[in-house]
């Protein structure tokens, strides 16, 4: 419960939203130019075989029951080979006629491969380093996964609701785009492919997930080194020793960082004094509350809120 409720979390914070983009059986030879998007782009083979080609790396085969995202929104090409032409996802997918269970066909002469491609927004004003934790490409293998992953269930329920095209279906579209989001990136972090120090890696530790849970479930209270050391059932030195090497940060650090995220957003998305905001994040002193803030965002709460709300509407979550 504990990776699932902290990474939940910060999914929550950052406004992660997901809109499918299309439905496509393109038959060999294909392949489709995807510009740098301002999110994240996602694609699952439900059928077939095809190429993820991405400037700089190894161009990667993927299989049916794969699933691909690219967390930063790199562009990369979608083909049917591993080098060859392509051709404008923008100028292409428009043009495509649709068949009768209501997906963008590709016509060739070769063998088809089935996509669902959607694109994800978040709120580029939260810090909280959840994106470039992540590599530019992420895949997880049908295999990895298992027949009986909730990814798979999810995809199997995704594309019956594209074809079936049922009332209220681009509602419940959407939304299993959202679980996707939390499912792809929970079932990379279980593959333990990530080296580095981070959060995200830390949540596979029963005993810092723990911890990690504790303060995103309370961060307004009173947390102390002995407080969260009893919580992990270690001394104060273990954990510090433990929670640094796994996060990269001590874990009063890691609470001050995510305090001022929590602030930020209120900030941004209520009225409430500074005073109360402060309040709600921990702070008894809006002193000191003004201050840790003004450390880590580089400027007072109260010019924060202003410089927001006199933003342009394209700099806010989605520009």
């Amino acid at each position: 419960m504990a990776c699932r409720d902290v990474l939940a979390d910060v999914v929550d914070l950052l406004r992660v939203r997901g809109a499918v983009t299309a439905h496509v059986r393109a038959h060999a030879p294909w392949g489709l130019s995807l510009h740098r998007a301002p999110g994240a782009t996602f694609h699952a083979v439900t059928a077939g075989t095809c190429w993820v080609r991405l400037r700089g790396q190894p161009a990667r085969e993927v299989h049916a029951g794969d699933v691909v995202l690219l967390p930063r929104g790199a562009p990369h090409v979608m083909a049917s080979s591993a080098a060859g032409p392509s051709q404008s996802w923008d100028r292409a997918i428009p043009s495509l006629s649709r068949n009768a269970a209501g997906e963008m066909v590709l016509d060739g002469p070769g063998g088809s491969t089935q996509l669902i491609c959607a694109a994800y927004y978040y709120d580029r004003e939260v810090a909280h380093p959840l994106v470039s934790l992540l590599p530019p490409l992420v895949i997880v293998g049908g295999q990895e996964l298992g027949e009986g992953s909730a990814v798979q269930a999810t995809l199997r329920l995704l594309r019956h609701e594209l074809i079936a095209a049922g009332p209220g279906w681009s509602t419940v579209v959407n939304r299993l785009i959202d679980v996707l989001f939390v499912q792809v990136i929970r079932a990379w972090v279980a593959t333990g492919r990530d080296s580095a120090s981070s959060w995200l890696g830390a949540l596979r530790d029963p005993i810092i997930a723990r911890v990690l849970t504790a303060m995103h479930a309370d961060p307004a209270a009173a947390w102390t080194l002995d407080l969260l050391a009893r919580e992990a059932s270690l001394s104060r030195a273990t954990l510090t020793r433990r929670f640094s090497g796994l996060v990269g940060e001590a874990p009063l650090s890691y609470l001050t960082k995510w305090r001022m995220e929590l602030a930020a957003r209120n900030l941004r998305e209520t009225d409430d004094s500074v005073g109360t905001i402060a309040r709600r994040v921990g702070y008894t002193s809006e002193f000191a509350f003004s201050r840790a803030f003004s450390r880590l965002r580089g400027s007072p709460p109260g010019r924060y809120r202003g410089e927001w709300r006199r933003s342009a509407p394209s700099s806010r979550a989605g520009a």
